[in-house]
């Protein structure tokens, strides 16, 4: 009898102007990544609040990335920067409520990088395999 592959649930926050772009590119490229991703197309990173990333492992999510543009090649000029931002306080707040902060990603992929998603999603996914998965933590609502 062979032992099942433990798939853990991601949502994707990817920012339209470059990291879906860059999903896309992987997709025609036939790059390959596991399935268990589910993309979340968001104008930009700074759109990504951390409510937003709270309800995800709230609804079951293991684990959770926020992509978006490298830094100064933001469409909406700043964007980014607020997610550069914000986004390792709410790391700090998520550890401080049990949830291992290797379960959240936040990473820089452009339009053209279509190998680094790929690679990215096989690197998390392998990482979230590594972990039990994620019960849901937050009773409250937010």
């Amino acid at each position: 009898m062979s032992e099942q592959v433990y798939e853990p649930k991601i949502i994707g926050f990817l920012c339209n102007w470059c990291s879906y772009a860059g999903a896309d590119l992987a997709g025609v490229s036939r790059l390959e990544y596991p399935p268990s991703l589910k993309i979340i197309r968001v104008p930009c990173s700074g759109r990504v609040s951390p409510e937003l990333v709270i309800r995800a492992f709230r609804e079951g999510a293991d684990g959770v990335m926020v992509l978006g543009c490298h830094i100064g090649d933001c469409h909406y000029a700043t964007g980014n920067h607020r997610t550069a931002r914000r986004m390792p306080v709410l790391r700090a707040l998520l550890e401080f409520t049990g949830v291992e902060p290797e379960r959240f990603l936040v990473k820089w992929v452009s339009s053209s990088e279509g190998e680094l998603f790929a690679q990215t999603v096989q690197e998390f996914t392998e990482r979230l395999r590594e972990m039990p998965p994620l019960e849901t933590y937050l009773t409250a609502d937010v």
